[in-house]
């Protein structure tokens, strides 16, 4: 569902207020057409959960209220009570600064394996911009990994 340009940019917008929310550090982001990847670091214990389900409820339903002003008849064939979200996240615990740059690398390239750009830096909804091209970013990027 987020194949729509607005979309993607009110989900990074929602992304910056919740890590602000909840204290959290952002050291990556891609937002895919079908699917997001994060690197995020929160000091208190648990509260990568209390986040993520607090950033995909808000998320969830102002997408969803957005999905029907700028594309009604495709927001008309998703049932409302139909989750925008699938239930569950995948998180990858990153222990090194390898691995870490192994990771970012890996969710740089997914828009240029998806066949939707040519480089990395040329997708909008990436940190790719900031790290490759030392340009600002929407969502504040800190690298945790010394």
């Amino acid at each position: 569902m987020l194949d729509c340009e607005p979309l993607r940019d009110k989900l990074l917008e929602l992304l910056a207020q919740k890590l602000d929310d909840y204290s959290g550090i952002c050291s990556g982001f891609v937002v895919m057409p079908d699917h997001v990847h994060l690197i995020v670091w929160f000091e208190k214990p648990g509260e990568l959960s209390r986040f993520m389900k607090s950033w995909k409820q808000t998320s969830s339903m102002k997408l969803k209220k957005m999905l029907r002003g700028v594309a009604p008849q495709f927001a008309r064939k998703i049932p409302p009570a139909d989750p925008f979200w699938q239930p569950k996240y995948y998180p990858f615990n990153l222990y090194s600064r390898k691995k870490a740059e192994e990771k970012l690398n890996y969710m740089h390239k997914n828009p240029v394996t998806a066949g939707l750009v040519q480089r990395a830096v040329d997708w909008r909804w990436s940190s790719a911009q900031h790290f490759l091209l030392d340009e600002p970013s929407e969502v504040p990027l800190e690298w945790i990994f010394e």
